[in-house]
């Protein structure tokens, strides 16, 4: 029996409240709903049967929105207790997955910064192995990791002989590091493979006549004519090899290994589960750990001793045989003071993980997860489910070719039953639903130091635009034969496919946000009332139901340790969303499921650009592109503008305020959420202002939205 425990888990005092508030504010839904029924019977019409739809889906969206705060969990680990399980050498084997796919847009000076904070992890390191899966297969990408391979002999022995904590050396050398007497020699190191590393990049590509070493020619002479992202053959080079390549310090170097799997157009692809299930094979073939680690190329590892407190779950005598992954929350290094576009996900990352752990284990976030392999490729009893041929060759190298090739999944199970699980654009809460639906479970570990950094678009349009894809890849899981809502339903617990249904029907918000951001306002330019009068009692319904909802909205964001700023980000972010990237997702959804388009991968741009950035620190919004997504939401703000001023009138002049106040409320309070964008249509001339293309298309679709709505008044 263990001295003292590897890790404990205390559940939130705040649950009591939340079950109460849940209980009461589901009792005044129910009356709401009633009403409205009432009204349908006795005087039906096209408002109140829209009003009704509206707060319909609101309900559904609560219900489901409720079960993350039923149970939250809180754990804490201790790895210092480590010793008590396990030796160093008893460790575990660690493989590591970092996915990559353009050069130009996730620049690879930043991508190897994340591969070197992992090299240097405080792990064994005959133990670890690193990969990288480089989908636009670039020789550019492959010529950077040399050089990073080169520099990480010296990298690593200088963290560990200092205990640095910053293993990312762009965070390191760009904070008020300590001097070591190696440190500048580091440091001039490094900059001098950012210079050779750009300068190949800004010439894009690579002048072997110019390289010194007969490896790197020959790895690098595989680019040859015809060889494109979408076609090329699979290139896997060992960079660094555990047992053979030593430090500046004659100690041995964890496992670093390239790969580009193979590629042609007649193919599918399938994004980037198909990267990580090629990584799972070549891996299997090459290291076979036990337990691996899926990351993001962006982010880096901020605590060297990650995976020791990964272990505290996975090495803990009493865990849970089905425990699948270990999730670290999510967490950016370039959110401004204000997370002026809610990119932080204060709730999802603070509030939604610790609620579904009290269930039995949150979604796969995509990244910052240790996955124990058996629970993705388990151990079938037939292993042609597994690999489509016999190994027939002790050449593991040679095998690991093979089974990366494009065409190699055919008639196995591979994207059905075993790996990562294709058909949505968000294979990572696929696979992690499909997994729980079988009965594996996740814990979520925060430690007080974040474990990994990333950062988030600082583009308003790149940032909607990401999130149109994520929920358009949502909604093909809600509405697919996997539906949490059906088959969740009957095979996991019921609160955690709630929580799942939450996920996967975000898209579902349009519908409400968008009817309450156009039909009160229409019916006040129409001098139409459509709510109760202050004096009438349904009217303190009313008001309970919103400051209820906006309340509790608040206290979540506080007691997730963030700020009131930031909450009034997050509420006017989410009012933007549904009038965009939800709206938006759902005609994605509906002309790829017609047949109608095909909907790609896109990868997010990382580079960062100086005048943006510099905007985005001070909270401005930056628009600059004639985007669709913006034509939808200054059309909604401009209707709420005029409806604001009219009906303001109406009641000064006619002195209807009783009448019109809800409608004028709604009309006010969506004025005030839109003033970043009138800001950027009027009053701003930096290139980040609304175009003004933009802005005539969004006042021409206000009056035909005008148009064709009043006629239902």
């Amino acid at each position: 029996m263990l001295k003292a425990p590897l890790h404990t888990k205390k559940a939130s005092p705040t649950r009591w409240f939340n079950r109460l508030y849940t209980l009461i504010y589901g009792v005044a839904i129910c009356t709401l709903i009633y009403r409205h029924c009432c009204n349908l019977i006795n005087s039906p019409s096209f408002t109140t049967i829209l009003l009704l739809l509206a707060d319909l889906v609101l309900s559904f969206l609560w219900v489901t929105w409720q079960p993350f705060f039923l149970n939250p969990v809180h754990r804490q680990v201790f790895p210092e207790n480590l010793p008590q399980v396990a030796e160093e050498s008893d460790y575990p084997r660690l493989d590591v997955f970092v996915c990559t796919a353009d050069p130009f847009k996730e620049p690879p000076i930043g991508v190897l910064n994340t591969v070197l904070s992992l090299l240097a992890y405080d792990y064994p390191t005959e133990k670890l192995s690193v990969y990288l899966s480089d989908d636009g297969g670039s020789q550019l990408t492959l010529f950077a990791f040399m050089e990073a391979a080169k520099f990480a002999r010296h990298w690593l022995p200088y963290c560990k002989k200092y205990n640095i904590m910053d293993r990312s050396p762009e965070v390191y050398f760009g904070n008020d590091q300590s001097l070591f007497p190696e440190t500048n020699e580091i440091k001039a190191m490094y900059e001098n493979m950012k210079a050779t590393i750009k300068d190949v990049m800004d010439r894009g590509t690579v002048d072997i006549d110019q390289i010194n070493g007969d490896r790197m020619i020959k790895a690098l002479s595989k680019w040859s004519t015809g060889f494109t992202r979408h076609q090329h053959p699979t290139v896997i080079e060992v960079l660094l090899k555990s047992n053979q390549d030593k430090d500046v310090t004659e100690h041995y170097m964890p496992n670093l290994f390239y790969l580009a799997r193979e590629k042609n157009k007649a193919t599918p692809h399938h994004f980037k589960a198909g990267a990580i299930n090629a990584l799972l094979r070549v891996s299997a073939k090459l290291t076979n750990a036990p337990i691996f680690l899926i990351l993001d190329c962006d982010m880096y590892s901020n605590d060297p001793k990650t995976p020791l407190r990964m272990l505290c779950h996975f090495l803990d005598p009493n865990a849970d045989p089905k425990l699948a992954f270990v999730q670290f929350p999510q967490c950016f290094y370039n959110i401004n003071k204000y997370d002026t576009y809610c990119t932080e996900h204060v709730l999802e990352n603070q509030m939604c993980t610790v609620g579904m752990d009290g269930l039995d284990g949150m979604s796969f976030m995509g990244t910052n997860a240790f996955f124990k392999r058996d629970a993705l490729l388990g151990k079938p009893a037939d292993p042609q489910g597994l690999w489509n041929e016999p190994d027939e060759t002790k050449d593991g190298l040679e095998v690991a070719h093979r089974v990366a090739d494009c065409s190699y999944e055919e008639n196995t199970k591979w994207g059905s039953e075993i790996g990562f699980r294709y058909g949505t654009l968000v294979e990572d809460a696929y696979t992690s639903f499909r997994m729980q639906c079988l009965g594996w479970k996740s814990v979520v570990c925060k430690p007080t130091r974040a474990a990994f950094l990333g950062n988030m678009p600082v583009s308003l349009n790149d940032f909607l635009s990401q999130s149109r894809r994520w929920y358009m890849g949502l909604l093909q899981i809600a509405l697919c034969k996997f539906s949490p809502i059906t088959f969740g339903m009957k095979c996991m617990n019921p609160l955690q496919a709630l929580c799942c249904a939450y996920i996967e029907f975000r898209s579902f918000w349009s519908i409400p946000i968008i009817i309450y951001a156009l039909l009160p306002q229409i019916a006040l330019l129409n001098s139409s009332s459509i709510f109760p009068k202050v004096s009438d009692p349904w009217f303190s319904l009313y008001v309970f139901l919103f400051l209820g909802a906006y309340g509790k909205s608040l206290l979540d964001y506080m007691v997730a340790g963030s700020t009131y700023r930031k909450w009034w980000s997050y509420q006017r972010m989410w009012l933007i969303y549904g009038c965009s990237t939800y709206l938006f997702s759902f005609f994605d959804w509906l002309v790829t499921s017609l047949g109608m388009s095909t909907f790609e991968f896109n990868v997010t741009s990382k580079v960062l650009d100086n005048e943006l950035t510099k905007r985005y620190e001070q909270g401005v919004f930056t628009f600059g592109v004639d985007s669709p997504l913006f034509v939808s939401i200054s059309t909604a703000a401009i209707v709420n503008l005029f409806s604001f001023l009219i009906g303001l009138k109406q009641v000064l002049i006619n002195g209807r305020f009783e009448e019109l106040f809800g409608q004028l409320f709604i009309a006010g309070f969506g004025v005030v959420n839109g003033w970043p964008i009138y800001e950027g249509m009027v009053l701003r001339h930096d290139k980040g202002k609304m175009p003004t293309r933009t802005t005539m298309k969004s006042v021409c679709g206000a009056l035909l939205i005008y148009w064709v709505f009043s006629f239902a008044f």
